[in-house]
């Protein structure tokens, strides 16, 4: 917790120009986001899975659903809850906390 997630998620957003407001969907499990590329409404679902317990309690949430369209994005939070959801290939990204002004970011795909 505090490795700057949603911070990083919030600056994805703005480079993909997202209009939206973005935030934590901590409690919402997923926000939905749009933007526009190459002349067409694409979609980010910004997904936190801190609260999931359990593969089966995403699934029923609908989470699956968001990480099978392959027309959006999609940013998960805490995904080591659910890990087998996931199609491949998708990026790992991991974030560390090295002190109170800086991260180190890890990223890795995995196919």
């Amino acid at each position: 917790m505090g490795a700057g997630k949603t911070t990083f998620i919030r600056h994805l957003c703005d480079y993909l120009e997202v209009e939206d407001a973005v935030s934590s969907p901590t409690f919402a499990l997923i926000n939905e986001y749009h933007f526009q590329e190459n002349g067409h409404d694409r979609t980010i679902f910004h997904m936190d899975w801190y609260r999931i317990n359990s593969e089966e309690e995403a699934i029923n949430a609908g989470l699956e659903d968001a990480l099978w369209n392959k027309d959006a994005y999609c940013f998960v939070e805490w995904p080591e809850k659910a890990l087998s959801l996931f199609p491949k290939p998708y990026l790992w990204i991991e974030l560390e906390v090295v002190d109170e002004e800086t991260r180190k970011m890890t990223v890795s795909s995995c196919v």
